[in-house]
């Protein structure tokens, strides 16, 4: 899947490590710099806990200028930095290095406006995901991107990775619901970017840090879309006895035009496992699960249930049922949202992230059991099946020697399937160091280059989380 190599540190870097963190504790208020190796040691990873490294230092200012002074110290004196929002990336985006000072925005969580009229809220970028529909609930609105990691992950988190969620199908990605940034570049000037309403003249440079894994600068503030709650909501659990039938109605439901508020695949193993954790009253002997929910009124609910349950019967589902009730909707979301946490119960795992067209569902899960058989490793699915956002979790034993190893070249393989089914690398996790390897599958040497041009406007140096998203010697073919 990757090398883990980074760059050898800056020794120079390393050599004035002490005169750094007294410069640094004098750009911030007390408490707001972290530099024991017990504390530093909370911060050498992120959800891809298979790689680990000390960073130099840990900084947690408390405001957008303080994010600049920081910055602009660190670009003056040759310093490397890792934005961090929740450290919840799967595809290793904050794993630090040891020559490198981790921002982190976790002390940057209020709420600044909310104009329920234009539906925008303007948050610092440190607020959890579900602390936004949290604020606007009141009012009736919610914040549409939904993470299964949505209650932890920070929104500047999700604007690195372009994050999504269940309710991505209906209400699209972050960046279809973001309209204004407030960010700092790596020399510490703040820029701003769009705004509170839908469009901006000039060049799409929204559109353009969306997605950019921290590598264009540091994002402390964002002008969201908030939008109504519907009038209701209801879920429908159909099971399957395998899935590859799953798949094939997943393709027959977007095919007949239906769009529902989520799509989700669970296969077999992940249904038991899921269910012996929350108690969600999932069909222990189906070897597939969709979860499928609408909204709306009680008559539109009650139509799309109806066009949706014709087309799951032609496919002899085990089980059908519709959720009767507000705390079966919610228990079967728990059980969804808590998989991961789940899984880990079990077996360490890798999390994929690729995405595919939704016609070719049915050859891809195939494929993928047979890749993982091959390579010796469990695997179980769990995924956004409308929009074709697959998260095969690959099962392994960090105890056992070669076992990662395995997992990451079933990982790779499947990864490389996805592009060659007319898919990419990622729907929304992000490159990271998970995928860096990679992209030379994906993009020819010219796209590449091109990209890390981009990427050197913003930051000529590569100070800001590097190592990441680009292959390293891509990197030194681009700087020659």
């Amino acid at each position: 899947m990757t090398s883990t190599a980074f760059p050898p540190p800056d020794a120079a870097v390393l050599a004035r490590r002490e005169a750094i963190w007294a410069d640094l504790a004098r750009l911030l208020p007390f408490g707001g710099l972290i530099t024991s190796e017990a504390e530093r040691r909370a911060f050498e990873t992120d959800a891809l806990v298979a790689y680990r490294q000390m960073p130099l230092a840990v900084a947690l200012p408390s405001s957008t200028e303080e994010v600049a002074a920081v910055l602009a110290y660190c670009n003056r004196e040759g310093v490397k930095v890792v934005p961090r929002g929740a450290g919840t990336s799967l595809a290793g985006g904050a794993i630090p290095q040891e020559d490198a000072v981790v921002v982190g925005l976790s002390r940057m969580s209020r709420v600044l406006a909310i104009d329920y009229a234009n539906r925008t809220a303007r948050v610092e970028a440190g607020i959890t995901n579900l602390a936004i529909s949290d604020a606007v609930g009141a009012g009736g609105f919610f914040y549409a991107p939904d993470p299964s990691s949505q209650l932890a992950c920070t929104i500047a988190g999700n604007i690195a990775m372009n994050s999504g969620g269940a309710h991505c199908l209906k209400y699209g990605v972050t960046t279809n619901n973001l309209l204004g940034l407030r960010v700092v570049l790596m020399d510490g000037s703040v820029v701003d970017i769009g705004g509170d309403h839908l469009d901006s003249p000039g060049y799409d440079w929204l559109g353009l840090f969306t997605g950019s894994e921290g590598q264009l600068g540091v994002v402390t503030e964002a002008t969201v879309r908030i939008l109504p709650r519907a009038e209701g909501a209801r879920p429908l659990l159909i099971g399957f006895a395998s899935s590859e039938i799953a798949g094939a109605c997943v393709t027959a439901i977007i095919s007949a035009g239906i769009i529902p508020v989520a799509l989700e695949f669970m296969d077999g193993p992940a249904i038991r496992i899921c269910e012996d954790f929350a108690r969600a009253g999932y069909p222990v002997e189906a070897e597939a699960m969709l979860i499928v929910e609408v909204e709306g009124s009680e008559a539109e609910i009650a139509d799309e249930l109806a066009r949706i349950e014709a087309i799951a019967r032609r496919f002899d589902p085990l089980v059908l049922r519709v959720s009767q009730s507000p705390d079966e909707s919610a228990a079967i979301w728990k059980g969804r949202k808590s998989a991961f946490g789940a899984m880990g119960r079990i077996a360490d795992y890798l999390c994929m992230d690729g995405t595919i067209p939704t016609g070719q569902l049915s050859l891809v899960l195939t494929s993928i059991a047979d890749i993982c058989a091959q390579n010796g490793v469990g695997v179980a699915n769990i995924f956004h099946a409308g929009d074709g956002n697959l998260h095969p979790l690959i099962l392994y034993d960090a105890s056992k020697p070669g076992d990662l190893e395995r997992a990451e070249q079933a990982g790779a393989e499947i990864l490389k399937l996805c592009v060659d089914v007319g898919g990419c690398l990622t729907g929304e996790h992000g490159v990271g160091i998970e995928k860096r390897d990679l992209m030379t599958y994906q993009y020819a040497r010219a796209d590449l280059v091109q990209q890390m041009r981009v990427r050197a406007v913003f930051d000529p140096r590569w100070l800001l989380n590097p190592a990441k998203v680009f292959p390293l010697e891509g990197r030194l073919t681009q700087e020659s």
